[in-house]
């Protein structure tokens, strides 16, 4: 794959690392305008994709014409291509309303590509400082960091051109430079070639499998890849340890309010449900 340009060394290299076919190369602009226009905003929407997002590329399309995978389509899903966008971030914090509005606008299954770079722009001088400024641009690519955004989409029946997301994962957030090994284990794991072939619903069910065996090593410490009904058991699991979680920021939000009689039966609570939480850990 040739180089992209984007001005992103590190997530480029990560790209490269994909061995992604170039005849799915599209490398295109996409604005801010089409999403305003297509994605049915409300205002929170609109600030957040004027505020918080930069540029948005379409990197890649994957279809029949260009890589050797059959499409997929069933009563209530229609795999004939996958989009592969990068969205450049000045803030994570909006990054799963960010997911949600472009994968409202866009009418295929879609792979986002998240990247944070806080030293950005930082421009190639000549001359004296040449030292210094080399120096700045290897802590620039430092700070480079990614989260992938896939979402489970199926067709609204009720009406055929717009699409319901039943699921959006988000990844938590890896530095491209030196992450990890849970979060090297799962860049590894997104090569094209280690991917399922046989049709576009299998390859990108891989691809959210993928995703969410990083949030759980993101708990557990330990980058697992399930396959199979063990994805599902995953994935409760998963969703078990996120509304225990839940339950105890609600537990320890009463206890501000509460008499200390009360407090102390809270904390017992609290005790017990991180008790939970521990288990549920060592099964991911």
């Amino acid at each position: 794959m040739s180089d992209l340009g984007l001005g992103l060394p590190q997530f480029e290299a990560f790209l490269a690392g994909l061995n992604v076919p170039n005849s799915c190369v599209l490398n295109k602009p996409l604005f801010k305008k089409m999403f305003q226009e297509h994605a049915d905003l409300d205002a929170k929407d609109k600030k957040v994709l004027k505020d918080d997002v930069g540029k948005i590329r379409w990197l890649f399309t994957l279809k029949p014409s260009t890589i050797n995978i059959a499409p997929y389509s069933d009563d209530f899903r229609d795999y004939g291509e996958l989009a592969f966008l990068v969205v450049e971030l000045s803030s994570a914090k909006n990054a799963e309303r960010i997911g949600q509005l472009i994968n409202r606008a866009i009418p295929y299954p879609t792979v986002i590509f998240f990247v944070l770079s806080e030293n950005k722009g930082i421009e190639d001088h000549t001359g004296a400082n040449d030292e210094s400024d080399e120096k700045e641009r290897q802590r620039a690519d430092a700070n480079e960091q990614l989260a992938i955004c896939v979402a489970d989409k199926r067709i609204n029946k009720a009406d055929k051109e717009k699409w319901v997301i039943e699921q959006l994962i988000t990844s938590p957030w890896l530095r491209l430079s030196g992450t990890t090994d849970s979060g090297q284990a799962f860049l590894n794991s997104l090569t094209f070639t280690g991917l399922p072939h046989s049709n576009f619903w299998q390859f990108y069910q891989a691809i959210i499998a993928r995703v969410q065996a990083l949030q759980c090593a993101h708990i557990s410490g330990c980058f697992h890849l399930e396959t199979g009904e063990a994805v599902q058991q995953q994935a409760d699991q998963l969703t078990r340890y996120r509304s225990i979680e839940n339950d105890i920021k609600k537990l320890r939000a009463q206890i501000k309010q509460a008499e200390f009689s009360q407090q102390v039966v809270l904390n017992t609570q609290i005790k017990q449900q991180e008790q939970r939480l521990k288990q549920i850990a060592e099964t991911l």
